[in-house]
């Protein structure tokens, strides 16, 4: 089910729209990298290309960092 949530980047409040398991990987990997939610979002924010937009951008991060993890996993066997 998609949901939608809100954030303040760089001090402008916006809100995008994520399937829930996309959000509770977003706060996993915040958490990994011992950072606030917020702040990953914004370096998604700022990453993105202007024709993106961030709901798009937010699952773009989420499957490349689970592919990269992958990658690291396979390269350690």
């Amino acid at each position: 089910m998609i949901r939608k949530h809100s954030a303040t980047l760089h001090g402008h409040r916006t809100s995008f729209s994520l399937e829930e398991p996309f959000w509770l990987e977003l706060k996993a990997i915040a958490a990994d990298r011992g950072i606030p939610l917020a702040a990953l979002l914004s370096e998604i924010d700022d990453a993105r290309s202007p024709e993106s937009n961030l709901s798009s951008a937010l699952r773009v991060h989420v499957l490349e960092t689970m592919k990269a993890q992958i990658a690291e996993a396979a390269a350690g066997t």
